[in-house]
């Protein structure tokens, strides 16, 4: 174990766990056998962390998560699953994140720069990119990839499999039982349905308004147009010469193996 500071005296630290500078444990935290925390990493109270487990720098973990635990999963036999988290995460009170299993590739990772909010979940197996945004009680099932850059509104779920493409944004409540494209807004009733592409996150973001108007055009063929999806990927094809945004939105779509949700 390094050099730390600002450890509690109630905390409990395996000899196994591996602390880099900095660190700080808030009172009667629990840090198991085979969990690395890079430097400068502030663990709230009440939290738990078990290994396998790796923790990048600059992390924020707020009290009473609990990180790193079996997966909800009846198949699991207690096989060697990891979880992996990035870089300068903020995880929020009550957030759950779970170890991946053996036959969901074993890990679950979560990226840099993203936002749990208090009561999130994430499942086993699930992969979330970097500077993404869960807020209270959103919940990924198993083996659910989201991209980067995502908004998860509050109470908003994903089913077991999905993908959610880079910039996409669920609203409150919505959940989801089919992959969403990249760029998408996903609103309306329990189940949602697609409601137009994320114009202000992308401006955000940076995007200017060729490219905005070019995935509106690619986002108007596949849901407005009325075109079986064979044939919209025709023309999103077509549309995908002139823009490198479309292309990206084309791959994720031939890339699924769950229904597109349309």
């Amino acid at each position: 174990m390094s050099t730390v500071a600002g450890i509690h005296p109630t905390a409990v630290i395996d000899p196994g766990a591996r602390l880099g500078r900095d660190v700080g444990v808030g009172a009667f935290t629990l840090i198991g056998a085979e969990v690395e925390i890079g430097d400068g990493c502030v663990i709230g109270p009440y939290c738990s962390i078990t290994g396998p487990t790796r923790i990048g720098r600059g992390n924020r973990i707020i009290g009473h998560a609990a990180i790193g635990g079996d997966p909800q999963d009846k198949k699991f036999r207690g096989e060697r699953v990891e979880l992996v988290i990035g870089d300068d995460n903020l995880i929020r009170e009550f957030v759950t994140i779970n170890r991946g299993t053996g036959d969901g590739g074993g890990v679950t990772r979560v990226g840099n720069d993203n936002w749990l909010l208090a009561y999130t979940h994430i499942a086993h197996d699930c992969a979330v990119g970097d500077h993404c945004v869960f807020s209270n009680n959103s919940t990924l099932a198993g083996h659910v990839t989201v991209g980067d850059w995502v908004i998860l509104s509050g109470f908003a779920g994903a089913h077991q499999f999905c993908r959610i493409g880079a910039h996409a944004f669920l609203g409150k409540s919505v959940l989801i039982s089919g992959d969403v494209p990249p760029f998408t807004m996903v609103a309306g009733d329990e189940h949602g349905r697609p409601r137009g592409i994320n114009s202000e996150g992308l401006k955000r973001r940076g995007f200017d308004a060729e490219r905005i108007a070019a995935i509106k055009r690619a986002y108007r063929t596949l849901y407005v147009a009325g075109l079986p999806l064979a044939e919209a990927r025709q023309k999103l094809a077509e549309q995908a010469a002139d823009s490198d945004d479309v292309r990206f939105l084309l791959d994720f779509i031939e890339s699924g193996e769950r229904p597109l949700l349309r």
